[in-house]
């Protein structure tokens, strides 16, 4: 450290703060790096409590596009909760009404709102294309899996949970940390297969938990949240693959390392694809057509990434109903069997075979969505492309 005095010549220091500049008083935080900001791209996973918290904190900060996808939509429930929403939004998508709400706070973000699921919406491209995930979300299923669509990219994602007046955030950065699966126990995974029947498909009689929660943890949290954002964007340090829990019954704050197993099935991350000039409407076929050269005429076959009903069987009519549906997306009375009222079992698809009946359907018809991986095997390689002519999801306009 220099502690001579400054000489004449020394450069004046301008202390002088621009009152319109809407960052100036940000600008003044030594390693804030607003233009980093600017460029960064946020997907918001949950426009509920700490979608809110989140979205309206990224919208604060200047950061300059930012993704929010859910498939709920307003109630009366929200609005003890949620700074976002207003009682004459009832019957709104979420994620429209928030990204609504955020352009006001700052008109210089560019926010899309995504009426979706998670599990089925958003491609592997997409997740690729993502600086940070922040996932707002309050159920194991769709935490599990954008943990693995951002090991398979490599994309950092903060989570968070809570509960009256106690919360817990979550820093994840692939490939090195540990995940959110590698702290998942035994009762996770039951409770996690609690959401399905014994044939695989949604039941229609377990109606999900709403978890008590305060305005207060969900501010604490979202902020947080938000904050190990930040730092990621700015390649400072984070805590990854630790918890950090707050009991705010008792005012205590405590940070605990998340235990890394080598073994998790999440810890898979895909090559870089080939883009292709395909969109998940072309069929599987054409796409096989379309990378026959890639395999030296090897017999192919493309896996499934989610899990597809291809049809129902009525053994007792023998009737064969097409379906071609995401398991997540299917309950329990859609097996029903038009004819004799009995319980079809569903057929399900894991992989499409080269030349047939299934390589007819399109990619989406298979589980795939707009702008995502698509693996094809053969006996010697494996090969990843992208959906590249669904590029337009990143660029949607306002």
């Amino acid at each position: 450290m220099n502690d001579s005095p400054p000489s004449d010549r020394d450069e004046p220091i301008d202390f002088r703060i621009d009152d319109s500049d809407r960052y100036a008083r940000l600008r003044l935080i030594s390693w804030w790096r607003q233009e980093r900001l600017a460029s960064a791209r946020v997907l918001v996973v949950g426009a509920g409590a700490l979608g809110n918290e989140a979205i309206k904190n990224l919208a604060l900060v200047g950061v300059g596009t930012i993704f929010v996808i859910d498939r709920d939509r307003v109630d009366a429930s929200n609005l003890s909760r949620s700074v976002l929403f207003r009682a004459g939004d009832s019957g709104r998508p979420k994620a429209e009404v928030a990204a609504e709400r955020a352009r006001e706070i700052n008109p210089e973000i560019r926010i899309e709102p995504i009426f979706g699921d998670v599990l089925v919406d958003l491609g592997l491209g997409f997740f690729a294309a993502i600086d940070v995930v922040i996932g707002c979300l309050d159920n194991r299923e769709a935490r599990l899996w954008v943990n693995r669509q951002c090991w398979k990219t490599n994309t950092p994602w903060v989570d968070a949970g809570i509960q009256e007046i106690q919360g817990v955030v979550k820093v994840f950065v692939p490939p090195d940390s540990a995940c959110y699966e590698c702290a998942m126990t035994e009762r996770d995974y039951q409770l996690l297969n609690l959401r399905y029947s014994c044939p695989l498909l949604r039941r229609d009689e377990i109606i999900e938990g709403k978890v008590p929660t305060a305005p207060t943890i969900a501010s604490m949290m979202g902020a947080l949240e938000v904050q190990e954002a930040l730092k990621i964007l700015h390649d400072l340090p984070v805590e990854a693959g630790s918890a950090f829990v707050f009991n705010g019954v008792g005012n205590r704050f405590y940070t605990t390392k998340l235990p890394r197993r080598d073994d998790c099935l999440s810890h898979e991350t895909y090559p870089e694809p080939i883009a292709l000039e395909l969109s998940v409407k072309n069929t599987a076929a054409e796409l096989f057509d379309k990378t026959r050269d890639d395999f030296a005429g090897s017999p192919r076959s493309i896996v499934l990434e989610r899990d597809v009903i291809a049809s129902f069987i009525c053994d007792r009519c023998e009737i064969v109903t097409p379906v071609y549906r995401v398991r997540s997306l299917i309950h329990r009375s859609d097996s029903i069997c038009a004819r004799c009222g009995g319980e079809s079992r569903p057929a399900g698809l894991s992989a499409v075979e080269e030349g047939s009946e299934h390589a007819e359907r399109r990619l989406s018809d298979l589980g795939f969505a707009p702008y995502d991986y698509v693996r094809i095997e053969s006996a010697d390689q494996t090969r990843f492309y992208l959906s590249a002519a669904d590029r337009d999801v990143l660029s949607r306009s306002n």
